[in-house]
């Protein structure tokens, strides 16, 4: 066996000045180039690696020849990039961390206190719509600073034990501002960076160009002026399809409803509006069809017949060794759970990132209402936040006459949309594990805890040890009577 390091990200800067002459075109072509090549040839892949580089523009020609002509797409996927994504609103980040196989971090707003920075959406032109955009902006801001003010202090005298410890000053801080933040805009500006593969970026970039919001539109622009350059050969279809040009048209304009207003009230609990039947027993089942290598139904058909107590004795014997980190095997993934919820925009920035899932949203709708800190509450800042919160509405009324989708930028972190949310039961336990721990934020760790209750109920063997971290002890020594092995 031989393993060799072919590259890896290196910082731009570094790459330019070590190519000073200019000898050489740094582009990550090569690498789909050379792939690709591998099934094909009796060559080692480091000499074809070689090859590619010798001759970039016939490693070009042979990417678009295998992408374009042959429908190899998949080599795309071996050139990486990396952006930093700086000066964007909230609103457009949104909208970027919605793609699935990509990297994102972002400056978070609940570690970081902001200093009023915003996005002045390009489509608000005349001089009086910018001015009550900005004054209604100024006037969130105001309340942010108060507000984080108040609730620095009450959080410290809330915590008194924690506060005493001096390395405990950040996590307090952030408790304030995770809450101070509900007033503050989507327009708020925001800086991430991303990590993506070519033929994600592709997807990126039609995505972008079908977009209403131009900030998106001159995102991908800029983004696509970047990468023509470096890797034409893999940036094929940067422009959409016709099909995805219809596709909200077409949906569109076959459902027309008539009497919307009659129909049921959205519930503002989360619910699971479909799942597996009988998921215990479909995972158990695909173990024993697997490694016993007989027939599914047959497998499924005598797991059927167990007795309840029998199948119970199976999970934990599977569970037994299981720590606060571990992952449920594979077999997990088979059933799958879709909930519908009603979420704020700041417990969106966190759901989105669960991304090996299927998540659709809504638009931001005022219908919703919003969601209020209790924080606020308890410091007597509900009114004055209300306020703010139906003046906005009313500028954002205001602005949507002229400019329809762009008035959602005034919006704030604690409007609603709706989601449907599709998750298979492994996945359910990494996010149940993240947001329903100690440490999560209070807004996703209700919802957490409410799909958990739930899923508790359709599916009570295999979601035996569906827990926050912050919980699993407890519930290891609730289901064996013992600690788990590291806590002894």
């Amino acid at each position: 066996m031989k393993i060799k390091l072919a590259g890896y990200n290196v910082d731009i800067e570094i790459l330019e000045r070590l190519n000073k002459n200019k000898k050489e075109i740094l582009t990550p072509e090569t690498f789909s180039a050379a792939y690709a090549r591998i099934s094909r040839s009796s060559k080692d892949v480091t000499s074809l690696r070689k090859q590619a580089k010798k001759d970039i523009e016939k490693a070009r020609k042979s990417n678009k020849t295998i992408i374009f002509k042959m429908g190899h797409h998949s080599v795309a996927e071996h050139a990486v990039f990396n952006f930093d994504v700086i000066g964007v609103s909230r609103l457009a980040i949104e909208e970027v961390e919605n793609f699935r196989l990509a990297t994102y971090t972002e400056k978070s707003q609940r570690y970081v206190t902001l200093d009023g920075d915003y996005i002045t959406p390009i489509k608000v032109q005349d001089k009086d719509s910018i001015k009550l955009f900005k004054d209604m902006i100024n006037i969130q801001n105001e309340f942010y600073k108060k507000s984080l003010s108040i609730l620095k202090e009450y959080v410290f005298n809330k915590h008194k034990k924690l506060a005493e410890i001096k390395k405990n000053k950040n996590l307090l801080e952030g408790w304030a501002k995770e809450d101070a933040r509900y007033i503050l805009s989507l327009a708020t500006e925001g800086q991430l960076g991303l990590t993506i593969n070519a033929r994600n970026l592709e997807h990126l970039l039609r995505r972008f160009t079908l977009s209403k919001r131009l900030e998106l539109k001159e995102m991908g622009g800029k983004i696509y002026s970047i990468v023509k350059k470096i890797a034409p050969s893999i940036i094929l279809f940067p422009e959409p399809s016709d099909f995805e040009k219809d596709l909200n048209f077409s949906f569109k304009n076959n459902f027309q409803l008539n009497n919307i207003d009659k129909l049921s009230p959205v519930n503002i609990e989360p619910e699971i509006i479909s799942y597996t039947p009988d998921g215990d027993n479909t995972i158990l089942a695909s173990f024993l069809s697997i490694y016993e290598h007989i027939n599914y139904y047959d497998a499924y058909n005598i797991i059927k017949n167990m007795k309840k107590r029998e199948k119970e004795n199976i999970f934990k014997d599977l569970f037994k060794n299981i720590e606060f980190f571990d992952s449920p095997s594979r077999e997990f993934e088979f059933p799958d759970i879709t909930f519908q919820a009603i979420v704020s925009a700041s417990n969106f920035a966190q759901l989105k990132r669960h991304r090996m899932a299927t998540l659709i949203s809504g638009n931001y709708d005022l219908k919703l209402g919003n969601t209020i800190p209790e924080s606020i509450k308890i410091n007597g800042l509900e009114k004055e936040f209300m306020n703010i919160i139906e003046r906005t509405n009313k500028v954002y009324f205001k602005l949507k006459e002229k400019y329809n989708g762009t008035a959602d930028y005034i919006l704030t972190n604690s409007h609603r949309r709706m989601v449907i949310m599709k998750m298979n039961l492994r996945e359910i336990y990494h996010f149940v594990r993240l947001r329903d721990d100690e440490h999560a934020q209070w807004d996703i760790r209700e919802l957490a805890n409410k799909i958990s209750y739930k899923i508790k109920k359709i599916m009570p063997l295999s979601s035996m040890f569906l827990c926050g971290k912050s919980d699993f002890v407890k519930e290891y020594e609730r289901i064996y009577n013992t600690k788990p092995k590291e806590i002894i």
